[in-house]
């Protein structure tokens, strides 16, 4: 059973793709990690981003960089926010994702094109998403309780650039696969988030592979 999880920066994806694996005893990929260490590692090797050759220059990081917690870091969300709109990065990172999902027995995937691309079969697919607002408001506390200075303001305006690259680039654009079911997280705790979400992947699956008690 494959379970992909989309959507944006803070919503809550990764958190519930986690408890996801969790309750149903299969393997997690945070696909976004990957896409931070090319950033990273195109900056590291002297290149930008923005630039196609520099950023595909960064897929070649090794695994151990993936145990990094610098990838956690904003900056390096934003490096891979601009990165990961460049076809070459995507088409170079395609099957190391497809593989991983396609292992026995299944997995979860979050990211921002599982649904669409990755795993377009999946068995289910959820669209993780909450307003700019509430989205703001949790990494503000989350960078803060690491010893970040940062403001509510700067961290709202960079999720809403960040949206904008996503959803607007030309390949592989952050949007709900036709058949993803929305959970809106804007109101509700890690707890309900993360009930709501099995409810969901079990109404897709009539319970799927055997939950863990």
């Amino acid at each position: 059973m494959i379970i992909a999880v989309d959507g944006p920066t803070a919503s809550g994806k990764g958190t519930i793709a986690k408890a996801l694996a969790r309750h149903f005893g299969l393997p997690h990929l945070d696909t976004g990690l990957l896409y931070r260490a090319v950033g990273v590692m195109a900056v590291r090797l002297g290149g930008d981003p923005d630039n196609p050759d520099e950023a595909l220059a960064g897929c070649a990081f090794d695994d151990a960089l993936l145990g990094d917690d610098h990838l956690r870091s904003e900056m390096a969300g934003g490096l891979a926010s601009r990165a990961s709109r460049h076809p070459a990065v995507r088409a170079a990172l395609l099957e190391r994702q497809r593989a991983f999902a396609a292992q026995p027995g299944g997995a979860v995937l979050d990211g921002r094109d599982i649904g669409t691309v990755i795993a377009p079969d999946a068995a289910a697919k959820l669209f993780v998403t909450a307003s700019v607002g509430a989205r703001a408001a949790r990494r503000y506390h989350e960078m803060l309780s690491r010893g970040e200075q940062v403001t509510l303001e700067e961290i709202a305006a960079d999720l809403a650039a960040r949206d904008a690259r996503d959803a607007g680039r030309a390949v592989a654009p952050l949007k709900p696969a036709d058949d993803a079911l929305l959970l809106d997280t804007s109101d509700l705790t890690i707890g309900q988030a993360v009930q709501r979400a099995i409810e969901l992947v079990n109404s897709r699956t009539e319970g799927g592979a055997a939950a863990r008690p």
